[in-house]
């Protein structure tokens, strides 16, 4: 039996400790929170997405969005069905519902983390919580335990690193962990915002603010090379754009968008029709309502919240009379509704970032038991190393298995 200390209590971290004290080990979590779980109460919206049902050859096919190949033996090891059985029975029954998205049955995300709890309580996982810690010590090439605030000394036999990104810092992410591998020397990728709104250029873009959009295709570009495109929702801010199609954008362009500087997005308002059939239908309002101004003639084909922004971009006067359109005029209202463009110049912070992209290495980790290749008696897992995922519950997956796998590999 080895001495175990966890740094961090999110859901990398209760999982490592639940899955180090199954074997057997002694395991103490230290967190500077006031409580357990603090980033998982805010996911989903509160209701705790925690995992995704998908098959998991697709979550490398498509899901995980950096260094992927790096987590086949986590995922593998501690799959998603294997979650999904391990909440069900510490007392947190799921329900799956659209895209495969998994969640409590109750909406509350505080049941997740009660039934990580219960998995800790069950093999004896000492919590110390409102306990910050400073560093890692190593002496004679290995990690040997951790310091905390006021300098007291915490001797193990084994450290797992679980302290989270950088995102949502009031939830105590706040980068610690990313410090603390600098000091050992250990290499730490670029840090950016992921799954976060996007900034644009146009002042018409506020304009739209609160505006939601559902069934829409969003296709960024950079240059002329189409580098994004995708069916679904998406929403207007005071800032820009956001939404589940906005999110999963930024995550796989943020680096681009880094080097490029903007990135151009056009919005497709009809997709599901053809060219053809968008023209009859401009021309079979046109014939119903020829006596209304053009501002009330094209509302039948938008939300009202897009209609004025929506006129001053075709360049038509408001009050023309629908019957009074023109060929050319049908055709730069057409052109319109499949290309609503404007310009993106960047991501939001890491305030409003639902992952960090970035972080240790994954060459400084031995993919197969998480284990620090360089200084023994570390392990690493979740947010804190540089994976990362789209929406829909597979960043939570991904803590769960590295932090599982963590645990298990400690001898």
């Amino acid at each position: 039996m080895s001495k175990v200390v966890v740094i961090g209590g999110g859901a990398a971290g209760m999982m490592a400790s639940y899955s180090a004290g199954m074997c057997g080990h002694a395991v103490d979590l230290y967190d500077g929170n006031e409580k357990l779980g603090k980033k998982i109460y805010i996911t989903g919206k509160g209701r705790c997405n925690f995992t995704n049902a998908m098959p998991l050859e697709e979550y490398f096919n498509s899901k995980i969005v950096t260094n992927p190949k790096f987590l086949y033996s986590a995922l593998y090891g501690f799959s998603n069905d294997m979650v999904m059985d391990f909440m069900e029975a510490h007392g947190c029954p799921y329900k799956v519902e659209r895209g495969d998205r998994v969640f409590p049955v109750s909406d509350h995300a505080s049941d997740v983390t009660a039934a990580l709890k219960r998995g800790m309580d069950e093999v004896g996982v000492r919590v110390h919580l409102n306990q910050k810690v400073s560093g890692i010590i190593e002496r004679n090439g290995r990690v040997v335990g951790i310091r905390l605030e006021g300098g007291k000394e915490v001797l193990a036999d084994a450290v797992i690193l679980a302290t989270g990104g950088k995102s949502y810092p009031t939830t105590g992410s706040t980068g610690d962990g990313f410090a603390f591998a600098k000091e050992l020397g250990m290499d730490v990728t670029t840090l950016r915002p992921a799954l976060v709104p996007f900034v644009t250029k146009e002042g018409y873009v506020p304009l739209l603010q609160g505006l939601s959009l559902r069934n829409v295709t969003l296709t960024i570009y950079d240059g002329n090379k189409k580098v994004y495109s995708d069916f679904g929702e998406m929403l207007f801010t005071h800032f820009g754009i956001s939404g589940p199609l906005v999110l999963t954008a930024a995550s796989l362009l943020g680096k681009r968008l880094e080097k490029s500087g903007s990135l151009r997005a056009e919005i497709d308002l009809k997709p599901a029709l053809s060219d053809e059939q968008l023209d009859e239908r401009l021309l079979r309002e046109i014939s119903e309502n020829g006596g209304k101004a053009f501002h009330n003639y094209i509302a039948k084909l938008l939300p009202g919240k897009m209609v004025d922004v929506f006129v001053d971009l075709t360049e038509i006067p408001a009050e023309k009379k629908a019957r009074d359109l023109t060929a050319e005029d049908r055709k730069r209202i057409l052109n319109l509704l499949r290309h609503f463009s404007f310009t993106i110049q960047g991501l939001r912070g890491f305030k409003e970032a639902i992952v960090t992209q970035g972080g240790i290495s994954v060459k400084e980790i031995n993919p197969s038991t998480m284990e620090a290749k360089h200084h023994p008696g570390l392990y690493v897992c979740g947010e804190v190393l540089d994976v990362d995922a789209v929406t829909g519950g597979f960043n939570l997956q991904l803590a769960f298995s590295t932090g599982y796998l963590a645990g298990i590999s400690i001898e």
